[in-house]
């Protein structure tokens, strides 16, 4: 796992285009960690293209995590599923995934981050960030959590929420290992190089 720069694919905000294209983009573009995000399909009617996207990712040997769906991420031998607070609690998810099967938690506070890492998750995301379009009822915590949890949490700290190529260096140098983005490369014009830029600007943070 990867966690610099985490690619989540959305299909509303790549407001129509393929997906599968998208993922093609990005990994060109350098990213190594991708995950499928999808709110309004059932899982049978997703699953055709959560099959190309695994596919794309396995052979290019990038990380390929489903959001919320751990039936989903289980049928289709996922590298892992990503929780959200209203999701199924980590400590009942863990029990029903694979040995090595990543799981991540989605936090907007301390107790949250802190819980998350206490029930197994093996990345803790934080936010949002910064202002975000992706999720209107966003609670903004921005990167001072980051700086607040350093120190306590030991596993993947990924900074989430309205990441720009203009912002991303506040939130690695905050202490984040890595930080997930949505409309800024599945919305970008070039993806690829949208995902070049956002790396460039990490590795410059992290220098």
């Amino acid at each position: 796992m990867d966690p610099r720069l985490y690619v989540i694919l959305d299909r509303a905000a790549a407001r129509g285009r393929d997906l599968a294209a998208l993922a093609d983009a990005t990994i060109a573009g350098g990213c190594r960690m991708i995950q499928l995000r999808e709110k309004e399909w059932l899982s049978g009617r997703l699953l055709p293209l959560a099959e190309r996207l695994r596919a794309r990712c396995r052979a290019a040997g990038v990380t390929f995590i489903v959001n919320d769906r751990v039936d989903l991420a289980l049928v289709l031998d996922a590298d892992g599923v990503h929780l959200g607070q209203d999701d199924l609690p980590p400590r009942a998810a863990r029990p029903l995934l694979r040995p090595g099967m990543i799981l991540g938690v989605s936090t907007h506070g301390a107790e949250q981050a802190r819980a998350a890492q206490a029930a197994g998750a093996d990345y803790v995301a934080v936010g949002s960030m910064f202002p975000t379009a992706t999720k209107p009822d966003f609670q903004l915590v921005g990167p001072d959590l980051i700086r607040k949890l350093r120190s306590e949490i030991r596993v993947p700290l990924i900074g989430i929420g309205g990441i720009t190529r203009g912002n991303v260096a506040e939130v690695i140098r905050a202490g984040a290992d890595g930080a997930a983005v949505i409309s800024e490369v599945c919305a970008a014009e070039d993806p690829a190089e949208a995902t070049r830029q956002l790396l460039a600007a990490i590795a410059t943070a992290r220098a």
